[in-house]
């Protein structure tokens, strides 16, 4: 007999596991805003963090750059650093403009 998967529909069911999730977080949601996920968020990482330590957060970030290093090579960290670098230099070009332009009279 195969495995059921979280999207499968239960036999006389009318959704599925994932869309029954889905439409209970869209309900969350509607109900308390976007945000409420973010303050939720926040206080899990408190709790984690005073769980576990800080020391837990470098670790689990150790690993997943090693798992990234080993899928994507060494290469990859200099180029997204390339495009991050290129990016904050035409972020301060564009805000030098802005300032120019309003301190022109």
């Amino acid at each position: 007999m195969a495995k059921a998967k979280a999207d499968d529909k239960a036999p006389g069911g009318e959704m599925s596991v994932r869309e029954a999730g889905k439409k209970g977080g869209n309900t969350v949601r509607d109900r308390y805003g976007p945000g409420f996920y973010e303050a939720i968020g926040r206080k899990g990482g408190q709790a984690t963090r005073q769980r576990h330590g800080v020391e837990f957060y470098e670790s689990i970030g150790q690993k997943g750059g090693q798992v990234v290093k080993e899928k994507y090579g060494a290469d990859f960290y200099e180029e997204i650093g390339h495009k991050g670098g290129q990016k904050v230099k035409k972020l301060i070009a564009e805000a030098k403009k802005k300032i120019a332009g309003e301190l022109e009279p």
